[in-house]
C-alpha cells in the first residue's frame, strides 16, 4: 500500500462566493456603486479599513479624519 491507497471520489469543497456584490447598493431603479479608486478608474473598488481607503491594485490609500 503506497500513498495511492485511498480510492474514490473526493469531496465536494464549496467555493467562497465574490464579495463583489457588497460593493453595490439598490436605491429604487438605480444602481449605485460604492467608491472606486481615483488612479485606476470605475470598477476598482477601495477597501474600507482601519480608518482608510485603500486600492488593493495601484496601492492608493487616503485617511479618514479623526473626530
Amino acid at each position: 500500500m503506497g500513498k495511492d491507497a485511498k480510492k474514490g471520489k473526493k469531496k465536494h469543497k464549496n467555493k467562497p462566493t465574490s464579495k463583489k456584490y457588497t460593493k453595490y447598493k439598490i436605491e429604487g431603479d438605480t444602481v449605485k456603486r460604492e467608491r472606486c479608486c481615483p488612479r485606476c478608474g470605475p470598477g476598482i473598488f477601495l477597501m474600507n479599513s482601519q480608518g482608510r481607503v485603500y486600492c488593493g491594485k495601484c496601492h492608493y490609500s487616503e485617511f479618514m479624519k479623526k473626530e
